[in-house]
């Protein structure tokens, strides 16, 4: 699954599953440009791929934001070389029963985890159809596929997400550019530790043991996944839904 003379942009990057796919890529072989709000850990998460060898470029994004996006491409062309993969998994997460949710809050979620999707893919998309070559991954979330109580504005995003990778995918497809998306079960991340705890409730291994699997995911089985939907050998697949979940949900 060589990554070979490829650049890719992964947003996220930080920590959790972007930072796993950050090292995968370069483990691949990719050049790859690194984004996150989190600007010291972005840092240290490029300095790390560089010194293990790869070509890797941090820079802080909010990707709500066009006017961000747009610099962060172009510093990324510059630096590493046209765009050929977009990882798109920068997103955030709350509990909140359904009558507590404000206009705000809603707006917050929907502007970082459905509105990126358009302004980031738009921004890299100009380099893939040039060359008649590129992958698009978006990382949804299994929330949206079977819906999860006090998560409703997360799931609705989400739900956006695996809607927008069928719809691109269809105008897409004549172009030789896929794009797909990976919905996360119950992934063991910084984010999960954190915010997931406090709002589940419980600790993450009393969730995992009602799992099927009996254990969380690891970041790096949603990076593998990525890996191979960036490669050639998935040059056929598009606009699907691979769900990494450890059997939480089948499609």
């Amino acid at each position: 699954m060589s990554l070979d003379g490829k650049t890719a942009i992964v947003t996220g990057a930080a920590s959790g599953i972007g930072l796993a796919t950050a090292r995968r890529f370069a483990r691949e072989g990719a050049r790859v440009a690194l984004w996150d709000i989190d600007e010291q850990g972005v840092e240290r998460a490029a300095a790390e791929l560089r010194e293990g060898g790869a070509q890797a470029l941090a820079s802080r994004v909010d990707v709500s934001s066009r006017p961000m996006i747009d610099a962060a491409v172009e510093d990324a062309r510059a630096t590493l070389g046209p765009i050929s993969v977009l990882v798109n998994n920068a997103g955030v997460s709350e509990f909140q029963a359904f009558m507590e949710i404000t206009e705000e809050g809603w707006d917050r979620i929907m502007a970082i985890n459905l509105k990126s999707m358009l302004l980031c893919t738009q921004a890299a998309l100009t380099d893939m159809l040039a060359a008649k070559w590129g992958r698009i991954i978006n990382i949804s979330s299994s929330s949206a596929q079977t819906g999860s109580a006090r998560m409703t504005a997360y799931a609705a995003s989400k739900g956006g997400v695996i809607a927008f990778t069928k719809a691109l995918a269809q105008e897409l497809a004549p172009t030789g550019i896929t794009v797909n998306n990976i919905p996360p079960g119950f992934v063991d991340t910084p984010m999960l530790r954190g915010e997931g705890v406090k709002g589940m409730g419980v600790p993450v291994e009393a969730v995992a043991a009602r799992s099927p699997m009996k254990r969380p995911g690891r970041p790096d089985n949603i990076a593998g996944a990525c890996a191979f939907l960036a490669s050639d050998d998935a040059d056929y697949i598009t606009g699907h839904t691979l769900s990494v979940n450890g059997g939480r949900y089948s499609n």
